[in-house]
């Protein structure tokens, strides 16, 4: 696919060849999974260089990540899909992304002819901003350094950007699918600078929360990095007659242990809405961690726990009002 020109005005690049205009611009370098207030810091400097200069402002990023290719018996650790993470650059102010293919031809540039082919040659960049810990070529053998010092010798500025601090540490995507993991989407978001939101299809399922008064929207996890098993306060960005919209839920993010096969599922229930999502596309927004998943004593002590989990979730969601998905 080649460059594309969406609502939002940001260019998408997936054949490696940025268009004439957008050529000479300042270009942010990395993976940015989660676009985390780290990497918002990185793209910001590239934004900010760009527009003081007057030059297109460009993100470069991979898909897949590199974990897949050399690890990929990796258990699933994405924050972001890459349409997320273009819709999250997109609203960033970002002019266009190049998409780089990260397969074995592509792993196995070397330092130069990563910047030379790849920084000079197909995206045209004037300047690139990265962060502290960037590496680069086969084998990781190009860090910040050599980035500097090759980009001299193509006409390339690099500049680089120091890790972002707070009380916790680094704010990093290990640390935020640390907090996930560990059942506090509230931290996390903080880091993120928004909610933790998984995107997929909805799909059909067992219907019993249909049968129970509480139907939902079943959404494979994919890819995603698996936060804490149990049920989560959550708002849900759905698309109807009166247009996308964010609505609140709550949800059962896991095995379903009532339910024989267990099967790892995010079954979301929309209050006040009602509606056929089947085969379409949500984002659900994880705001609070309400509950750990419990095996319960039969369908109606389900049901009784089903009522007290909405319950918990609209307070939840009152008090967390201020908590917005990114859309």
């Amino acid at each position: 696919m080649s460059a594309a020109r969406y609502s939002g005005g940001m260019e998408r690049v997936f054949d490696g060849q940025v268009p004439r205009g957008l050529r000479g611009g300042v270009v942010a370098l990395g993976n940015f999974d989660g676009f985390h207030r780290g990497h918002q810091a990185v793209v910001g400097a590239a934004v900010a260089r760009a527009r003081t200069e007057g030059r297109p402002a460009l993100v470069a990023t991979f898909d897949p990540h590199p974990a897949r290719l050399f690890r990929p018996e990796t258990p699933p650790f994405a924050l972001t899909t890459t349409a997320q993470k273009l819709d999250l650059l997109e609203g960033f102010g970002v002019d266009a992304t190049v998409v780089m293919p990260f397969d074995t031809i592509f792993a196995a540039l070397s330092a130069e002819e990563f910047v030379g082919d790849w920084l000079r040659d197909r995206i045209g960049a004037a300047a690139v901003v990265s962060g502290a810990d960037f590496t680069f070529g086969t084998r990781r053998s190009g860090d910040t350094a050599a980035l500097a010092a090759i980009g001299v010798r193509h006409g390339i500025a690099a500049s680089v950007v120091p890790a972002v601090v707070d009380g916790g540490g680094i704010v990093s995507s290990t640390r935020i699918r640390d907090l996930l993991r560990a059942g506090d989407p509230g931290e996390a978001a903080a880091l993120l600078t928004r909610p933790f939101t998984l995107r997929g299809q909805v799909e059909h399922g067992a219907k019993l929360g249909r049968t129970l008064g509480f139907p939902t929207a079943n959404v494979v996890l994919g890819a995603y990095l698996r936060p804490a098993y149990g049920v989560y306060a959550v708002r849900a960005r759905v698309a109807d007659e009166e247009g996308a919209r964010w609505i609140d839920g709550v949800a059962n993010l896991g095995i379903r242990p009532m339910i024989e096969p267990p099967l790892e599922l995010l079954e979301v229930h929309l209050f006040d809405w009602s509606g056929d999502l089947y085969g379409r596309e949500i984002d659900v927004a994880l705001v609070a961690f309400l509950r750990p998943e419990w095996k319960l004593d039969g369908l109606d002590a389900l049901m009784r726990q089903i009522e007290a989990d909405c319950v918990a979730a609209r307070a939840r969601l009152d008090a967390d009002a201020h908590v917005r998905p990114a859309r």
